[in-house]
C-alpha cells in the first residue's frame, strides 16, 4: 500500500531528474500550440517561426559550453547522443581501428553500447578507479594503442558526483591521435566546460539533467578539425543527416532557454549548492558515527552528497524517510540486489548509501529538516536514541573544481 503523508516529500534527488524551470515552461508553451510548425516545413510561415526558434536554441546550448551552432546535434536525450557517438565514431572509424577505452563507472548508456560493440567485433578496454572514481591517466595513456579510435570519459559521475580530470584527458587524446566523447549529462550547467579549452570532441547533454524537459539533449560533434562520424537513425536528414527524425520543438526550446539560464546563473548557483552541501554534510556527519563520503571530497559536483552508513540496511533506511525523496546506490536488502557498478568499482561495501541530489529550488530549511530526519532515522535503526559525533572522518568538503 502507499504510504500516505500530510506534505509533499522533499525532493532531493536532481541528480536523477529536475523540475522543468517555470521560465523554461513559459518559452516552451507557444510551439504547443500556436508555433506548431515542423521546422523542416521550408515553404511556410509555420515551418519558418519553428526554424527559427530550433536555431536559436541550438546557439543557446553551443554558448553553454563554448561550441558554435552548427556543432550542435539534437537529440532525444543524452542516451541517445551517447550511442550515436560511440557507434558512430567506432563503425565510421572501423577500417582505421576497433579499439575503445572508457572507465568502470561510466553510465549504463556508454557501458551498454560498449557491450554491443563488443559483439560487433570491437575491443574495449575498461579503466578501473580509485577509490574517489578517478581513472588514472597513466593506465588510460597505457591502453591506448595504434587502433584505438575513441576514449569515452564522462565529465562527472551521476552517484558519487566525482569530476574526472578532464583538461588532462583531453591533452592526453589530443597528443595520442585519439578522438574524446565526454558525457556530460551531469555536469552540463553545473561547473564550467569549454569544449575547446577541454579538448573534447563530442559531449553528451540531458535536457532534464538542467531543468528542462525530459525526451530532448543534444551530441555535441566538433567541425574543425572535423569528427567523422556514421548516422545510427536514417530517414529525413535531419540534422545534417545525422539524426533524422522531425525535430521536437517545443523539447528544443526548453532546452535552449533551460542552458541559456544555466549560463547566466551558474557561478552564482554552484556556490549556492555548494553551501548546501556542506550544510547537509555537517549536519549528518556531525551527529553520527560510522558515516562514510563517496566521491572526491573537492573534485566533485557541487549539488551531490553520497554517503554510505555503517549497521544500517538499505531498504530499512529508504522506507523510514518517506517525507525525503532521494535515491540509493547500494544494496537495499541482503541477498536480493547488488550494490552498483559504481559503488563496487570504488570499493565500497557498505550496505546502506543515499544520494542526495541537490537543486535550483531546495532551500535551506529543507536541507536542515533532511539532516534531521537522517541522523534521527539512522539512530533508530541501529537501535540507539542517539549517536556520538563522527568517528569517521572524511577532509572537509570544499568547493568543486576540474
Amino acid at each position: 500500500m502507499l504510504r500516505r503523508m500530510s506534505a509533499p516529500p522533499i525532493y532531493l534527488d536532481n541528480l536523477a531528474t529536475t523540475q522543468v524551470d517555470p521560465r523554461v515552461l513559459e518559452a516552451m508553451l507557444p510551439y504547443f500550440t500556436r508555433h506548431f510548425g515542423n521546422s523542416a516545413s521550408a515553404t511556410h510561415a509555420f515551418g519558418w517561426t519553428a526554424k527559427e526558434a530550433v536555431e536559436q536554441a541550438r546557439a543557446q546550448v553551443a554558448a553553454l559550453i563554448g561550441a558554435v551552432p552548427q556543432e550542435i546535434l539534437f537529440t532525444s536525450g543524452a542516451t541517445e547522443a551517447d550511442n550515436l557517438a560511440l557507434k558512430g565514431v567506432a563503425e565510421f572509424h572501423r577500417d582505421r581501428g576497433t579499439h575503445l577505452i572508457t572507465c568502470a563507472v561510466e553510465h549504463k548508456a556508454v557501458l551498454d553500447c560498449c557491450r554491443r560493440l563488443e559483439s560487433r567485433g570491437f575491443q574495449v578496454t575498461l579503466l578501473p578507479v580509485d577509490r574517489w572514481g578517478q581513472i588514472d591517466l597513466e593506465q588510460l595513456g597505457a591502453a591506448i594503442t595504434g587502433k584505438t579510435t575513441l576514449i569515452s570519459l564522462m565529465a562527472a559521475n551521476n552517484e558519487i558526483g566525482t569530476i574526472q580530470p578532464l583538461r588532462e584527458i583531453g591533452a592526453l587524446a589530443r597528443e595520442r591521435g585519439v578522438l574524446w566523447h565526454c558525457d556530460a549529462a551531469q555536469a552540463v550547467g553545473k561547473i564550467p566546460l569549454e569544449v575547446g579549452a577541454l579538448g573534447v570532441d563530442l559531449l553528451s547533454i540531458s535536457g532534464h539533467k538542467l531543468y528542462g524537459p525530459k525526451g530532448v539533449g543534444a551530441l555535441y560533434v566538433r567541425r574543425r578539425p572535423r569528427v567523422r562520424l556514421l548516422a545510427q537513425l536514417d530517414g529525413g536528414g535531419q540534422e545534417r543527416g545525422l539524426r533524422a527524425g522531425t525535430l521536437n520543438v517545443p523539447g528544443i526550446v526548453g532546452l535552449g532557454m533551460a542552458c541559456e539560464l544555466a549560463r547566466q546563473e551558474l557561478e552564482v548557483e554552484a556556490l549556492r549548492l555548494g553551501a548546501l552541501r556542506q550544510q547537509l554534510w555537517e549536519g549528518i556527519a556531525g551527529s553520527l558515527s560510522g558515516v562514510e563520503l563517496n566521491g572526491h571530497p573537492t573534485a566533485r559536483l557541487p549539488g551531490n552528497l553520497h554517503l554510505s552508513f555503517a549497521g544500517v540496511d538499505g531498504a530499512q533506511l529508504l522506507l523510514a524517510l518517506p517525507d525525503l525523496a532521494v535515491s540509493s546506490g547500494s544494496a537495499c536488502t541482503s541477498g536480493s540486489a547488488e550494490p552498483s557498478h559504481v559503488l563496487k568499482a570504488i570499493g565500497q561495501q557498505a550496505p546502506a548509501s543515499l544520494r542526495f541530489g541537490l537543486g535550483r529550488f531546495n532551500t535551506e530549511a529543507e536541507i536542515e529538516t533532511a539532516a534531521v530526519r537522517v541522523v534521527a532515522e539512522v539512530s533508530r535503526l541501529r537501535g540507539r536514541a542517539g549517536d556520538h559525533p563522527a568517528l569517521h572522518h572524511e577532509p572537509a568538503l570544499t568547493g568543486s573544481k576540474n
